[in-house]
């Protein structure tokens, strides 16, 4: 299938996949990020999480931490790092690769995992969502060392991805977190989509790191159900390698955050957190507020995503680079703002959710008003960076909103914010 981690991984200029080195000494992983090999981190990995911060992650864990809800990340495996102990079940492993669910051959899995729910032990990296539980899924992305069982291996052209996301939408996880991607759709996989949704799985995928090269429609990103991560810096600004297109549904943080150098464990490197990143912070947001809200459905927390997004543009008509907007989980648990809205609904398709159990009745928020008109510059091609200012309406400002450190600070990106068809079911 050609997929891809979701992280801005290249060599040499090359395309951007994971590549295993085979030194020596021993095998590798080689990390280059948008071209740049990173450098190894000797000092506080935590203090590179700049998000944390932004996002006001400290008051939010007062309100809520995650705990209750399972992730399921289908990646390249999650290893138990002191960071992540306690905290990882295994799922499915559907390689055929030695070791298991529970064995990451290249890091990138643990990664992702550590975003979402790493306690920070041993100087590891801090989850958005601590009190969260990990539940790995292993597929083969490229990089893998020698060949897993690929696609097609039950006589009926399935591809792992979708074996695994069947499994997933089995578990007991709520969400599914698809830091990978492809160029190439394939009916089996968006049978297994669609199972997930009917299951009331939140599904989220990285939109994908090609945009200086092809910008490809990356999948599962573009499939209907699935909400499409793209990646943003502090001041709101899109990364300039995340791929654009109507599939894009959310931003989160992926700029300039550190990773597992390599499958050995032993130290972190600096680089592009890329849009894997940006899914797995998105993952954890969506975990804090179901966190809060048990009795919603997936659709209701999603809903609640968009309606509280920061955004300089009206709701109703979505970036095309930034999607409904900045993912910031602070307004829903420190000011209880978002609506609901439907639980059988998917706020993406406004199609009726097949199969989608209605939640015990919840209180209907006071939803966001809409927000202020995008910029008139027909000539931007890409965000802005943030301006200083504020509005009322709150949904104009940075990644957080409420508490001492509210931000005040226009989001970029009004400019390109074309109305689109959405996806249908």
């Amino acid at each position: 299938m050609g997929r891809h981690g979701g992280g801005t991984e290249l060599f040499a200029g090359r395309a951007r996949h994971w590549i295993v080195s085979t030194g020596a000494a021993a095998g590798v992983l080689a990390l280059l990020s948008v071209g740049l090999a990173p450098s190894a981190v000797a000092d506080d990995v935590q203090s590179k999480q700049w998000y944390l911060d932004a996002m006001g992650a400290k008051e939010l864990w007062d309100v809520s931490t995650g705990e209750g809800v399972k992730v399921a990340v289908v990646d390249t495996g999650v290893t138990e790092t002191p960071s992540l102990k306690g905290r990882v079940l295994a799922g499915k492993d559907v390689t055929g690769l030695k070791g298991g669910a529970l064995d990451d051959y290249l890091g990138h899995g643990t990664t992702m995992a550590e975003l979402i729910a790493g306690s920070g032990r041993g100087g590891g990296l801090k989850g958005l969502a601590p009190g969260a539980k990990i539940i790995s899924y292993r597929l083969t992305l490229t990089g893998a060392p020698g060949k897993g069982k690929g696609k097609g291996k039950d006589g009926k052209g399935n591809y792992e991805d979708a074996e695994v996301i069947r499994a997933a939408a089995d578990s007991d996880a709520r969400i599914i977190s698809m830091s990978f991607g492809s160029e190439l759709m394939h009916p089996s996989v968006a049978r297994a989509v669609k199972y997930a949704a009917s299951k009331g799985k939140l599904m989220f995928a990285s939109v994908g790191n090609d945009a200086q090269k092809k910008n490809f429609i990356g999948y599962p990103a573009a499939y209907p159900h699935v909400t499409g991560i793209s990646s943003a810096d502090k001041s709101g600004k899109v990364a300039d390698y995340s791929e654009f297109g109507e599939y894009v549904d959310l931003a989160a943080p992926g700029r300039n955050l550190p990773q597992w150098c390599d499958a050995t464990f032993r130290s972190y490197c600096d680089g592009e957190g890329g849009t894997s990143a940006s899914t797995a912070i998105a993952s954890a947001s969506a975990a804090l507020i179901w966190s809060k809200h048990p009795n919603w459905t997936a659709n209701q927390v999603l809903r609640v995503l968009i309606d509280t997004a920061g955004r300089s543009w009206p709701k109703d008509e979505p970036s095309d680079y930034l999607g409904y907007g900045l993912v910031r989980p602070a307004p829903n648990l420190l000011k209880n703002r978002g609506n609901p809205g439907p639980p059988d609904i998917d706020p993406l398709t406004n199609e009726k959710t097949p199969g989608a159990a209605a939640s015990p009745s919840a209180p209907q928020e006071e939803s966001s008003k809409s927000a202020s008109q995008p910029s008139k510059d027909p000539a931007a091609d890409e965000p802005a960076e943030a301006a200083s200012g504020s509005k009322s309406d709150d949904n104009d400002q940075l990644w957080m909103v409420g508490g001492g450190v509210a931000a005040a600070a226009v989001i970029g990106g009004g400019a390109l914010a074309a109305a689109r068809k959405r996806r249908n079911a």
